[in-house]
């Protein structure tokens, strides 16, 4: 795809994430295109329906979301301590990343739709699970901890939380319940010896992860 083509369909699923942010599915056309300010022959040259254009969101929400997580593991030694960062660096992207809060809220009204959208929360838990194993294999897991249920807990509770968050404050305290979330987690996982170490880690601010250098 040429340069011009791949900027002004970023451009449209960008306005798209924007305009379904704030309207959910229910956005109009007018409000997509005045988003991503594109004509809407730009548009369906790329995408032949909304529908189709929502799920190029959930995409690229959910290519975000994996790609944020490779970046951390990329510059985390240490497996326990990447569980935490991972959880931050997806509030990180809900808190200023359009396409992560556009894609969000279309995974939950989509799936609520049409039936769930079940792949990104499936890799999702299959990354934590990987980490969760290596964090085990290293001896920083509690013994006998079950590496599948820790899994899928922690992606429910980061789901229920930042749900919550942008509820009550639109996602405004979202890092302090990410805190709080850990802090009551943390405890029941993590060995004695390296839990102060790993809960002074889980309260502090989200940084922007860059790519690894080559």
């Amino acid at each position: 795809m040429q340069e011009r083509a791949v900027l002004t369909r970023q451009a449209v699923i960008l306005g798209a994430a924007k305009s379904f942010e704030k309207f959910g599915y229910s956005a109009s056309l007018g409000t997509i295109l005045q988003h991503g300010g594109v004509s809407k022959g730009a548009m369906y040259f790329h995408f032949a329906s909304k529908e189709e254009l929502a799920h190029a969101v959930i995409a690229a929400q959910h290519g975000m979301a994996m790609e944020g997580t490779r970046r951390v593991a990329a510059h985390s030694d240490i497996a326990v301590e990447t569980l935490v960062l991972v959880s931050q660096e997806m509030a990180r992207q809900l808190v200023t990343e359009p396409i992560a809060r556009g894609g969000m809220r279309l995974t939950m009204e989509i799936g609520s739709i049409q039936g769930p959208i079940e792949q990104p929360y499936l890799d999702w838990i299959e990354a934590i699970k990987q980490v969760a194993t290596q964090a085990a294999e290293a001896g920083d897991i509690v013994p006998g901890t079950d590496i599948d249920a820790l899994a899928r807990f922690v992606v429910g509770s980061f789901t229920g939380v930042q749900i919550l968050s942008e509820m009550l404050t639109g996602r405004t305290d979202l890092y302090e319940r990410l805190s709080q979330m850990w802090n009551l987690v943390l405890p029941t996982i993590v060995r004695e010896d390296k839990l102060a170490h790993v809960m002074q880690l889980a309260a502090l601010a989200p940084r922007e992860w860059e790519p690894p250098s080559v």
